[in-house]
Parts: C-alpha cells; structure tokens; sequence
C-alpha cells in the first residue's frame, strides 16, 4: 500500500473553533464526534436507570419504587440503550469517522446528509428527554400491543414518534455508508481488499436501508391507533395484536446486527494488529459478514414460538436461527486461528477485544438454546432471555465499542491515554459483567420472570449477586469516562501510528486534517499485511 507524502495541517481539534461551527460542519470526523457526545449522554442515562432496577431487585421486596415506577424504568433502561445508544454507537461514531480514512475518501458521499442524520437524531433525542420529563412509558422499549396502543398509561406517542424520527437518521446514514463505500474507495481498494471493518459497516447499513422503515412503519401504526382509534391491532375492532409482533420483529431481530456485526468488524482490526498476522480466512470473514446481514432477516419468528404462530412455522424458524449461527460461529473460529501462533500482545484494545469474544461465544450458545422451540417455552420471558440478549448485546457490542474507542482513540484525538488504567477498566467491565448477568441465567432457568420488581425468597441471593455485579460493572464503565477526558488535555502525543498498525486510516496524521488526504493514496496490497516488512516511505 503506498500514498503520496501529506503535509500536516494544523490540529483540528486544538483549533478555536466555535459551537456554531461545530453545529454547521459537514466533516465527517466532527459529525462523528457530535455523534459521540450525544451517544455517551443516552449511554449513561440508560445506565442510571438500570442502577435503580437493580437496587431494587437486591432484596425479594418492592421496598426501592413502586410497581409503576419500575415499570417505568425498564422502559425507560430499553429506549435509552437499544434504541439512542446500541444501534447507532459503533455506526455513528466509529463508522463516521473511520470509513472514508479506511477507503482513502476525503468525506462521506453526502456530507450535507451526514449532519442532518446527526440532526434527526439530536431532535428525536429531544423527543424521548420530553417523554422522560413528561412522565415515561411503561410498555417496555418492544411496545407490544395490545397493551401500547390501547391500555398504556404514558407518552407512548412521544415515545414512538422519537423512535421514528431516530429510525430515518440510521436511514440516511446507512444510505451515506453505501454510496461512499460503492462509489469513493481509493484506486487499487477493490472489494477483496477492503478492511473487514468497512465490510462490517457495508453489512450493516443494507440492513438499516432495507429494515428501519418497516419499524417506522410499525410504530406509526401504534401513534394511529392510540390517537384515531383506528383497529389495526385491537382485536375487538378485527385487528391481530399478533401482526404486531411479526411487523417489529422482522425489523428488530435484524437490528441486532444492526448493533453486532459493527462490533465484529471492530475485533477483526484488533485481534489482527495485537497479534501481528494477517486475520485468518480473510474471504470467509467478508461473506460470513454479509451472510449474518442477509440470514439475519429470515429468523423473526423465532421470537414467537409461544405467540400462537404455526408449529409447522416455528419449525421452520428454529432452523434458520441454527444456520444463521453459523457465520457468526465461522468468525469465532478465525479469530482463535488468527491469535494461533501470533505475536500477541495485551494492550487495552485487545483485552477488550477478548472480552468480545468470550462473552460474545456465551451469548450465542444461548442464542442456539433459546432457538429450540422446547426450551424457548420453557425460558421465554424469564431472567435467562435478559441473560442472554445482555450477553450479546452489552458482553458484545459494548465490549466492542469500547475496544474500537480504545483503538482509534489517538487517531480521533491525538494524544495516548493511560493504558494501565485502560486494563484495569477492562478487566473490571469483564468481572462486573459476569457477576452481573451469568446468575440470570440461573435465575432464568429455575423460572423468575423478567420485567417484575418483586420475586420469591429463594431467589435473593442470586440476585444480590446481580445487584452486587452491576455495581462493579458501573465502576468500569466510569473509569473510561474519567481518563479518556484526562487524555485529551494531559495525554502524552499519539503520533500517526502508536500500534503499529495498517490501513489507510494509521497513514494520516493524529487527528486527521479536515480532508483527511492532500492526494487520494493508492493500495498496491491486500490489507492486513502483518507478514509484510514496513518501509519508512509505506506508511500504511
């Protein structure tokens, strides 16, 4: 991979600029950048309401909040971490800023479409704090009616209508990531020489362009009938409540990779520069990416096995969730081979990375359980599903998350961040996840119900474990907050490259300047090229 020489523009970050030009920019590095602000706000805001859920689920009585107000709560811990924080965090944030430095591109496709993707998102955010202030929700961040269009006390319309306008701004980036991907990758960047990471990014948003509208649709129906009394899902005016389930799930099970094939394409950067080779399987890592993304929409009703559905239907479903497993255990494996014999090492990305992977491999395990329609009916709608949906999604894609942003975090900013810190936060996330939600499972099995905020006394004591491990978990993910703000005024100075790694995104300087290339660079070579010997004059 060669590029022509770039001059270094001043720091952008360290520039004065004003809000204004902040709030105007059509740099995708900056979007990305307003992007991550506003993710970490929903982040944090969806944490503190799991914290009171799980103080008050440490002891069997209801002696925390009342019913309706815990109802509240998870509703609130749902919207807040599915739907403003999961979805859009790796795409928005990492994928803004990285994809066009991955590709060799100066910007996204449609820069101007880029802020106001940021923009959709900013006022359905403001949608959802006013539903928040004006009293919450109690369905649940799933909605299912008949109870959300017809019985639910709350701002239910606010509610979806910010999920809607959230929805269009994931449209228009996935649309953004498509075009850019197709039509701005460098001279010599050929699809089988694309980072996996931008592969992950291109799986994803077909997802987001295809599946996003039919919840937009779905939820408008909810505002229609709770506003006109219209009958879509009221059975007593010939609607099927049912219908409701197929329309959310045929968009929401995709969602989840929506929030996990980012994530993978974040471990495969990582495992392949911490372990110093090329990642193994390089093709069948690419495929199996899109393969997740196209599967991913067949599988819905394998969140309906006890919903009345046909069995010959669940049949059917339990067997494209097992073959949608397979992909997903093809990368698993080619990570292991890529960390086979290579010069491993154990920065804070890596542990976190590793981390993916462990608790990723649980999550998916439980995936292929809870797929069988027996046992489903056995677990559904008990603590061993929340175990199983936070392995994937929190042991997973956060894990993920917060590996790339320690990853790239001398790219965005410039500057190193304490790395002992870093492994300590890590390790601390690992250990607190797993008091946290490994006891559910148990919990799960043995039959407790989710979404109760009282239970027998039997099961308090795997519950103060819960409770005690999300404390630990809190703690770990305060730790990040502190010393990567410390990092941006006090951090040592990153240089261009401080992993040593490739890529077009490590050949710039740290932060990139605004149009991140003087010249659009030229790749000669596949990437990862690890086995390679680096020249002075062959940055990437």
């Amino acid at each position: 991979m060669t590029t022509v020489p770039i001059t270094l523009p001043k720091n952008y970050l360290n520039q004065d600029y004003t809000l204004w030009s902040w709030l105007t920019t059509i740099d995708h590095k900056r979007i990305a950048w307003l992007y991550l602000v506003s993710i970490t706000f929903f982040f944090f805001l969806g944490g503190a309401a799991a914290t009171v859920m799980r103080l008050e689920l440490a002891t069997a009585p209801g002696d925390v909040v009342e019913s309706e107000t815990y109802n509240r709560l998870f509703s609130l811990h749902g919207i807040a971490m599915v739907w403003f924080f999961l979805v859009p965090s790796i795409p928005a944030t990492l994928g803004n800023f990285l994809l066009p430095l991955m590709i060799g591109a100066r910007d996204m496709a449609f820069p101007r479409l880029n802020l106001l993707s940021w923009y959709l998102y900013a006022i359905a955010g403001v949608f959802a704090l006013t539903m928040v202030i004006a009293g919450g929700v109690d369905t649940g961040w799933t909605f299912y009616t008949p109870y959300s269009s017809l019985f639910a006390n709350g701002q239910v319309v606010l509610a979806v209508v910010g999920i809607i306008v959230a929805g269009f701004s994931s449209i228009l980036t996935g649309l953004n990531f498509i075009v850019t991907v197709h039509k701005m990758r460098a001279p010599g960047l050929t699809w089988m020489r694309l980072p996996l990471f931008v592969w992950a990014q291109y799986a994803t948003a077909i997802i987001m362009v295809l599946a996003t509208p039919v919840l937009a649709i779905t939820l408008l129906m909810i505002a229609l009938e709770r506003i006109l009394g219209i009958g879509i899902f009221d059975p007593k005016m010939g609607g099927d409540p049912v219908l409701f389930q197929h329309l959310f799930w045929f968009y929401s099970h995709p969602a989840v990779y929506i929030m996990i094939l980012p994530g993978m394409g974040v471990v495969s950067e990582i495992i392949t520069c911490f372990a110093r080779k090329h990642i193994f399987g390089y093709d069948g890592m690419a495929f199996a990416l899109l393969a997740i993304a196209l599967i991913g929409f067949l599988v819905w009703g394998h969140h309906m096995f006890v919903a009345g559905q046909s069995v010959y239907a669940s049949v059917v479903f339990s067997l494209l969730s097992f073959i949608v497993a397979v992909p997903s255990g093809i990368k698993v494996f080619n990570w292991a081979a890529t960390l086979y014999k290579g010069s491993v090492s154990f920065e804070t990305p890596m542990l976190y990375a590793l981390g993916f992977v462990g608790l990723f491999t649980i999550g998916g395990l439980t995936g292929v359980t809870v797929a069988s329609t027996a046992v489903d009916v056995h677990v559904h709608d008990t603590y061993f599903v929340i175990a199983h949906f936070h392995y994937i999604m929190v042991g997973g894609m956060v894990m993920a998350y917060f590996g790339g942003l320690h990853f790239w975090w001398p790219k965005m900013t410039g500057r190193m961040y304490p790395d002992v810190w870093g492994r300590i936060a890590a390790i601390t996330i690992f250990i607190g996840f797993n008091l946290t939600f490994f006891p559910q499972f148990i919990l799960g099995y043995l039959g407790m119900p989710r979404r109760y905020h009282t239970y027998p006394d039997e099961f308090e004591l795997l519950n103060a474990l819960s409770s005690a491990g999300a404390s630990i978990l809190a703690a770990g993910y305060l730790l990040p907050l502190a010393y990567l703000l410390y990092s941006l005024r006090w951090g040592p100075m990153a240089g261009p490259n401080p992993w040593d790694a490739r890529g077009l995104e490590w050949t710039t300087p740290s932060p990139p300047p605004e149009h991140n290339f003087d010249r659009i660079p030229i790749v000669t070579q596949k990437p990862y090229a690890y086995d390679v010997p680096k020249r002075d004059s062959d940055p990437a």
